[in-house]
């Protein structure tokens, strides 16, 4: 494989659930930078942050760190603090399961 981009469409074909994962692992991360990197543009330390929003220093910290995914309440929160907006789309290259009767 000569990218990543090359390796995840080989797991893609090969194992689509894995590289289903891939894909919700690259979202989250992207979700997460997004907050780090506002936070430092506006110069807040987690501890700030987590002031600010009411949460416990230890909470963002988990967050930012990747060991916990806050529920929605806590991310909306977290962003309308941050002057974020979390933005929903359909993505045309996916398509509904079969639901089951």
């Amino acid at each position: 494989m000569a990218t990543w981009n090359d390796y995840k469409k080989h797991v893609r074909e090969s194992n689509p659930e894995i590289g289903r994962d891939i894909d919700e692992v690259e979202e989250r991360a992207k979700i997460v930078s997004a907050m780090i990197d506002q936070r430092h543009n506006l110069n807040l330390s987690q501890r700030d942050l987590a002031e600010m929003c009411g949460l416990p220093h230890s909470s963002v910290a988990r967050i930012e760190s990747g060991k916990s995914s806050p529920n929605l309440t806590t991310l909306l929160k977290i962003f309308d603090t941050l002057g974020l907006t979390l933005t929903v789309q359909t993505d045309p290259h996916k398509r509904m399961s079969s639901i089951a009767k």
